[in-house]
């Protein structure tokens, strides 16, 4: 790996530059952050990685627009969350992930297995989809292809079923509280691990799941495993709470978003 070296002026020392696709991350960060005067001692030592943190109180409306979910705030959103319920025939719904883009093939979740009603899925996503676990906190999400979902979809909790055979549920997230999706999502090519810590509870018939993001997160180094829950400590950058309007507004909305004192 190519590396080149600067004069720091009045020192005579060197600086050895990171290499691109890092120094380009945290760069774009360190931009923002100086904009709104967030304090860079946070960036002195990028090396050792950081984990920025962002808690949210974001309701995912039932049969409403997907949630956005942009975990570097780079503008690029990495995964959907949608609540759908019906009524027609029966009653049923499911909360679930999207993989958001054909850009972003090497997202993926933390869980294992297939969801079987494929015509209840098919009805409303064209994709097969998978479980993402009800992780909890002190959880380490990591490189680990057997337990990575790479489907573009994932289910998170469903119930419903046709009423000759009466109502069936199935996931992890029925009835959770603070618990996590483990992320593994691209940064220029570049694989990082994130989390996303949500409450859910089924209340079956038209008020469907109720779902709240309550906070996510990621590592800046790549390949870097995560500790879902860790909101704390010298290593952990926390933005003031995300809303629904930031997530929708994207890179734009960077400006206001400032580090939490």
């Amino acid at each position: 790996m190519r590396s080149r070296e600067m004069k720091s002026s009045g020192h005579g020392r060197t600086a050895i530059r990171l290499r691109a696709g890092l120094e380009k991350s945290l760069s774009a960060y360190a931009a923002a952050a100086a904009a709104v005067g967030v304090s860079l001692l946070a960036l002195a030592h990028p090396a050792e990685g950081k984990i920025v943190y962002t808690p949210a109180d974001i309701s995912i409306p039932v049969n409403g627009s997907p949630v956005s979910l942009d975990l570097n705030h780079d503008g690029v959103t990495d995964f959907l969350l949608s609540n759908i319920t019906w009524s027609q025939g029966s009653e049923g719904g499911f909360l679930e992930g999207v993989r958001a883009g054909a850009s972003n093939p090497g997202n993926a979740v933390w869980g294992r297995g297939v969801f079987t009603e494929r015509s209840w899925v098919s009805h409303f996503r064209a994709c097969s989809s998978g479980f993402a676990g009800a992780l909890p906190a002190g959880f380490n999400v990591r490189p680990n292809n057997s337990y990575l979902q790479k489907s573009r979809c994932w289910v998170m909790a469903w119930f419903g079923g046709a009423i000759s055979r009466g109502p069936s549920t199935y996931g992890q997230w029925l009835d959770s509280q603070r618990r996590y999706l483990g992320l593994k999502f691209l940064i220029d090519g570049e694989d990082h691990y994130g989390w996303a810590r949500l409450n859910v509870s089924v209340q079956q018939g038209i008020l469907g799941i109720q779902a709240t993001l309550t906070g996510y997160a990621y590592e800046t180094i790549p390949n870097k495993p995560i500790i879902t829950g860790k909101t704390k400590g010298p290593d952990v950058i926390t933005l003031e709470p995300a809303s629904l309007g930031h997530l929708t507004q994207g890179a734009s909305a960077i400006p206001v978003w400032r580090e939490k004192k």
